[in-house]
């Protein structure tokens, strides 16, 4: 009789199963390592061979399924404007919180939180532990801080998702944080001293924040690139910053972030409650062709078509599919897939369309199937030139407005970008979008989600 055999793996053990008539014998082999490509498996190695001959392999392991089942975000502030006051690790703490009160999940039940903060200097030790024992989590959660600086709330949630997939965890906490406002500048050799000449201070925001120490070079030199690799025009670019304004005093007009924003008291001799986007009622839209390049003298790129410097933060609620069923939630949305891409430095401007492409890879997907997209509008060519190389209309592209309009708390927007997206999902009824930002030395990740 035809031997008959398959292969499961559990946790870190791969057990191979022998089905020959009425024997069912399974030995236990010792499993070292392997790597999903496309949703399988592919062994490498293991640690001593089969002593019988094996007609086929087929390798069946079902993936843990991860659903994000609440979201919360915080309004975005301007710079020194009405959360100047908070702490990045507060405003974590308030998105921790509400997301978990939304979700109806008690604190005691989470695994561990991960939280995207890039510019730390003077925020104390453990940012995500700050946020996690502040939001009322026990001080057993293990907690981990984030920087791939304006990509850190997303990769936050890829880094939750992924413990959940692996079998470690089953309810995660994941998103970003971010006080601009409140970053000091540096004394460069403060602790050495001077003997002789002038000091100098370093802005804290701009060393670490937004400058490319690979070209020695702003940020908004390498979207002056961008801009003329792609031709993209001063025209079409402010343009693009108008309808980001527009769509999202629309969105705001309609009650369309409520349902993921949670009102910040703060802290002073009246207490304010804060509970709205700050940053796009400033506007002046016929100022806005009048402004001057910011970057270079014969630049495209103003302050008006960049995202601004903002306080902020954002969080998502992960749980597995078993703990879903077993403290029976409603889910909001599925986590299809992720993924990160990279190339040379001064063109991250233009990764996320890889890190898009490889998600969709990864879920089997074209992007045809995505019915809409948040591309992160660190400058308005950025979602130009990738939804260009994406093949996607403008129109479904950040259809509430994006950074340029709202603001870019750096370590948060990767997971205020995912937390609009599942909020665009549900207002529209639609099935699939995708969110992709860059960041800083060539990076970008991307996330696709599916509305449950």
């Amino acid at each position: 009789m035809q031997l008959q055999t398959y292969a499961r793996i559990t946790n870190y053990e791969l057990r191979i199963t022998d089905c020959s008539g009425d024997q069912h014998q399974e030995r236990l082999f010792a499993y070292l390592s392997a790597t999903i490509r496309n949703s399988q498996f592919v062994i490498r190695n293991f640690l001593y061979l089969i002593d019988y001959p094996i007609s086929q392999i087929n390798l069946i392991y079902q993936m843990k399924e991860v659903f994000i089942v609440a979201t919360a975000r915080t309004p975005i502030g301007s710079l020194n404007g009405v959360l100047a006051g908070v702490p990045a690790t507060q405003l974590g703490a308030t998105v921790i919180k509400a997301a978990l009160e939304r979700a109806g999940i008690a604190a005691t039940e989470v695994n561990e939180v991960y939280m995207g903060n890039v510019l730390s200097a003077n925020l104390g030790q453990a940012p995500a532990n700050q946020a996690s024992l502040a939001a009322g989590l026990p001080n057993t959660v293990p907690c981990t801080t984030v920087n791939k600086v304006c990509a850190s709330g997303m990769k936050a949630i890829m880094l939750g998702a992924q413990s959940i997939l692996l079998g470690d965890n089953d309810v995660v906490v994941a998103g970003g944080m971010e006080n601009m406002s409140a970053v000091p500048y540096y004394l460069d050799k403060a602790r050495t001293g001077y003997k002789l000449g002038h000091g100098s201070i370093t802005d804290g925001i701009i060393r670490d924040g937004l400058w490319d120490p690979y070209k020695d070079f702003h940020m908004g030199n390498a979207a002056e690139l961008c801009a003329t690799e792609y031709h993209i025009t001063r025209e079409e670019q402010d343009a693009f910053a108008i309808e980001s304004y527009k769509r999202a005093a629309a969105a705001w007009e309609k009650g369309y972030f409520n349902a993921e924003v949670v009102p910040v008291q703060v802290p002073g001799k009246q207490v304010v409650i804060v509970s709205e986007d700050e940053e796009y009622k400033k506007v002046i839209f016929e100022k806005v062709p009048t402004l001057k390049p910011t970057f270079q003298k014969d630049g495209t790129i103003t302050a008006a078509n960049a995202s601004n410097i903002n306080d902020g933060a954002a969080a998502v609620v992960l749980v597995s599919g078993e703990k879903l069923k077993e403290l029976g939630l409603k889910p909001l949305a599925k986590i299809i897939s992720f993924a990160d891409a990279s190339q040379a430095p001064e063109w991250f401007t233009t990764t996320p369309v890889k890190a898009i492409d490889n998600a969709l890879k990864k879920a089997n997907l074209q992007i045809g199937d995505m019915d809409y997209a948040e591309v992160n509008e660190a400058f308005s060519c950025v979602p130009i030139a990738n939804a260009r190389d994406l093949g996607v209309s403008l129109d479904k592209v950040n259809v509430w407005g994006g950074a340029v309009a709202m603001g870019h708390p750096i370590g948060c927007s990767g997971a205020r970008i995912v937390v609009t997206l599942n909020a665009i999902l549900h207002q529209n009824n639609a099935r699939y979008g995708v969110a992709g930002i860059c960041n800083g030395g060539g990076g970008a990740s991307a996330i696709i989600i599916e509305r449950v």
